[in-house]
């Protein structure tokens, strides 16, 4: 079954952590990109970090928002992908979704990418 399913979303007070993961299904977790976005209510869905993989290693990228606080990685022995979240601040209250692009690059818009979860809430007070 082709699916992706996120878990580890939260209420957390500003200043703490989290660990979002989004496990996959093997078709999916072979794409190349994953990517993380995040959408809060009224407002357009963000993209807050992907990771590209290619021969050699694993490309970061990260939103200029969560830059130095959060962290994308993978575990291909889990065909998991993980966003560790530091330092979290009420702006960052939002769902959470993951998402799998098989093409050659990580798309920069949220409608290009092929695959979705179905979201985990985080929810950030002051």
């Amino acid at each position: 079954q082709v699916q992706l399913v996120e878990s580890g979303g939260g209420s957390v007070q500003a200043g703490g952590s989290l660990r979002l993961s989004c496990a996959a299904s093997e078709y999916i977790y072979s794409s190349k990109c994953m990517a993380w976005f995040r959408q809060a209510p009224g407002k357009e869905r963000e993209k807050v970090a992907t990771i590209y993989s290619n021969v050699i290693n694993y490309i970061t990228y990260y939103a200029d928002s969560v830059k130095g606080r959060f962290t994308i990685s993978r575990d291909n022995a889990k065909n998991t992908v993980y966003l560790q979240m530091n330092t979290l601040k009420p702006e960052d209250t939002a769902m959470y979704y993951c998402a799998a692009d098989r093409g050659a690059y990580c798309p920069r818009a949220a409608s290009e990418y092929d695959y979705w979860g179905q979201g985990t809430q985080v929810t950030v007070s002051s």
